[in-house]
């Protein structure tokens, strides 16, 4: 099954209680494609980076399987930047500084071979952006998730309505599902968004885990308590390449499947947070993985 992820290739600069990484790899398109790369081949991306975005890393990229003919690398520009500082509970940030850069210009191009894909993951960009993308599929995907954020909310509501309505999954946070809903109580929430169009909305909750909503049926991942959390960027991002990754795998999209891929997706998170930026991504086995999800498996497990 074929996946195609669409968002930010990037650089980020990053401040955290336990340390600061300057001009280090980010980007929502960077996370998603390497955590849902652990699942399936190809990863098709499309995205823009500036001649400064490193070689190496583009070619980490294609031997984990990343189709880059979607990447838009243009010479003499520079690669969009992101700086935030977190406090100590890691849920609270600051944004010091963006750039966009060449995001700024953005125009998606899908090549042939990205316009019929099995799974499309629209990450968080524009909601014009991402309308341009779906205008361009010759063929609706057995599955289009999206994520979004406040911002969009604020400044582009009739276009984000429009893509929302248009696709099956939406990943927001609980703040965002409020604001998008106008209801406190998120089985409210839940049940006005779905009216918007999305048949599942997944709720992320950071540290406490994930809620996936579908017709009435509500489902709770935790998040796996670590000894040592040391960068959250990225971890949504994660979360949702990790969640596509496998239900590309499966090409089964029933809601018993959609709560082992919340699964699979919050322990690909859960790597993620352990390291600053995508290093913790870097040289998982399967094995690795098969671990970290059996552990999600112990702790919620019980008998009645």
């Amino acid at each position: 099954m074929s996946l195609v992820a669409v968002g930010t290739v990037a650089f980020d600069d990053i401040e955290t209680p336990f340390g600061r990484a300057e001009k280090v790899i980010g980007g929502a398109c960077t996370y998603i494609s390497l955590a849902a790369s652990y699942f399936v081949k190809p990863v098709r991306i499309v995205s823009v980076v500036g001649d400064d975005f490193p070689e190496e890393m583009l070619d980490y990229l294609k031997k984990r399987g990343v189709d880059l003919d979607g990447l838009q690398i243009r010479p003499g520009e520079k690669s969009f930047f992101w700086a935030g500082k977190y406090y100590r509970d890691l849920n609270t940030r600051d944004t010091l500084d963006t750039q966009l850069n060449v995001l700024a210009t953005f125009d998606p191009v899908l090549p042939e071979a990205y316009r019929r894909p099995e799974f499309l993951m629209l990450g968080n960009l524009t909601p014009q952006v991402q309308l341009r993308v779906l205008n361009q599929l010759k063929q609706r995907p057995k599955l289009i998730a999206m994520d979004t954020m406040n911002f969009w909310m604020n400044t582009a509501m009739s276009d984000l309505l429009k893509v929302i309505k248009k696709v099956d999954v939406l990943t927001i946070n609980d703040e965002e599902a409020r604001q998008l809903s106008g209801e406190h109580s998120l089985v409210k929430a839940a049940k006005v968004i779905h009216q918007m169009g999305p048949r599942y909305l997944v709720i992320k909750k950071g540290e406490h885990g994930a809620l996936l909503f579908h017709r009435g049926e509500v489902f709770f991942a935790p998040a796996l308590p670590l000894a040592e959390v040391i960068d959250p960027t990225g971890a949504g991002d994660t979360f949702a390449g990790g969640f596509m990754g496998y239900l590309a795998k499966t090409g089964d999209t029933s809601m018993s499947n959609m709560r082992r891929a919340i699964i699979y997706g919050s322990a690909m998170a859960s790597f993620c947070v352990e390291k600053f930026s995508v290093e913790r991504l870097q040289g998982l086995t399967p094995a690795m993985i098969r671990k970290r999800v059996q552990q999600f498996s112990d702790l919620v497990h019980f008998e009645i």
